[in-house]
């Protein structure tokens, strides 16, 4: 009879979730507000991980939104929301995508209202962001990586 080797079992969990940088420029203030708020976002993201030690990891989503009217930038918001994971005994093959789409999928929410609400307190209407699909994300970066 062969032995049997123990099962691990897997664990995720969050640890902290923080704001790791913040940013909010509004150059052209006050005479931004005189303008017809018809603006143009461009929504700039990116993540990253990094192993802290035995399976934790902070886990970064960079949110920049620039506004512009006109070619005119009327602010530049910028969150970087971190969190600390537990992630435990997942299979290699798992561990890309829990990381590159699964956790910044849980701070997308947090860094979506701390960009609203720095925004509102900046002057501006909040800027509510559309959902992301990290996975499909995930899965082009994939298929970049593949490619070079």
């Amino acid at each position: 009879m062969a032995e049997e080797t123990p099962k691990t079992e897997q664990e995720f969990a969050i640890h902290r979730i923080y704001i790791n940088d913040l940013s909010f420029e509004a150059p052209d203030s006050p005479k931004s507000f005189k303008e017809e708020w018809k603006p143009e976002v461009d929504l700039n993201l990116d993540t990253r991980h990094e192993l802290l030690e035995d399976n934790l990891y902070n886990v970064t989503l960079q949110l920049t939104a620039t506004t512009k009217i006109n070619d005119k930038v009327m602010f530049i918001a910028e969150v970087q929301q971190s969190g600390i994971f537990l992630v435990k005994d997942f299979p290699e093959e798992q561990m890309g995508e829990l990381l590159g789409s699964f956790c910044p999928n849980v701070l997308f929410p947090y860094a979506r209202e701390v960009i609203s609400d720095v925004v509102n307190r900046g002057g501006f209407p909040p800027l509510y962001l559309a959902p992301v699909n990290f996975d499909a994300i995930y899965q082009q970066r994939k298929e970049q990586e593949a490619k070079a």
